[in-house]
């Protein structure tokens, strides 16, 4: 029970990120890019002092740090730009079925044997999201909007890959995060603001901070302190509850609006990534306890 509520907890602040950034940016409390910033600034400070608390100290140097720092600003800020057209339920789905999409075209890179039912679920996920971002095909999106979007789950997902590398997860995302502060606080410089221009109220710092500090920070940590003790399937089924989640965030606390086309669109995105990441069962195998 306790390996349920904190796997629940950790996949509710990976959600609450589309939240906290919808509710900030729509609100006009921050503009898009000071978000961003504050957010990695403030997830690398939360992540640089769990790792002097928990490894006695950090390591700034590893293979593909490079990499990931690109692959991290990507995502960033596409997903805080991303979040000035875009429902925090939309948002999530987006990000989370390019995500699932990029790593298996990773993996297609990396010359991994692909069962007929990933290219089947795969398939099934870009369909989906193929029908969200079609102008007047599914759901009213802004394309632009859904692209940014998009291109941030592309970097997720490469930092997912160059992730896999790492012996440590949690001392590799510390120091990609540090490395990226200072690199961040450069583009958020040069990246154009939009008409808003530089907007940055006390609630928006508040909530850019909550992002990275705590939904992003801690919940990295959590999560990464879980995974040796869940099963991969259980870990996969999991994070298919964070698009969802994300969409019952929006319509409690920002009043977003659910349509038959998006629940149509979601199930094919979902259901695809889990036909994909699932593994079948063998007849006449046992069920086995470990991850529940």
């Amino acid at each position: 029970m306790r390996l349920f509520l904190l796997t629940a907890l950790t996949m509710i602040a990976f959600a609450a990120n589309s939240v906290l950034t919808r509710m900030a940016i729509a609100g006009g409390d921050i503009d898009a890019v000071s978000f961003g910033v504050i957010r990695l600034i403030s997830g690398a400070v939360m992540l640089g002092l769990l790792c002097l608390v928990l490894r006695g100290g950090l390591r700034l140097l590893g293979p593909g740090r490079a990499i990931g720092v690109m692959a991290l600003l990507i995502y960033l800020y596409g997903f805080s730009i991303a979040y000035r057209g875009l429902d925090a339920g939309l948002g999530a789905l987006i990000l989370f079925g390019v995500v699932q999409i990029t790593m298996f075209a990773g993996g297609l890179f990396a010359r991994e044997a692909m069962p007929v039912r990933r290219w089947t679920g795969a398939g099934f996920a870009f369909a989906g999201l193929a029908w969200l971002l079609w102008p007047g095909g599914g759901p009213q999106v802004s394309v632009i909007h859904g692209l940014l979007m998009a291109g941030a789950g592309i970097g997720w997902g490469v930092y997912s890959l160059t992730g896999r590398k790492s012996g440590d997860a949690l001392m590799a995302t510390a120091a990609n995060f540090i490395w990226a502060a200072p690199v961040g606080l450069l583009v958020g410089w040069l990246v154009p603001k939009g008409a808003e221009g530089i907007v940055i109220g006390p609630q928006g710092v508040l909530l850019a901070v909550l992002s990275g500090a705590v939904t992003s920070g801690l919940g990295y940590a959590l999560w990464y302190s879980l995974l040796p003790r869940l099963a991969a399937s259980v870990a996969a089924v999991a994070q298919l509850t964070v698009p969802v989640i994300a969409m019952a965030g929006g319509m409690l606390f920002l009043g977003e609006a659910l349509s038959a086309e998006f629940v149509l669109a979601s199930a094919l995105v979902l259901g695809g990534v889990a036909v994909s990441v699932i593994p079948m069962r063998p007849q006449g195998s046992t069920i086995s306890s470990k991850g529940s």
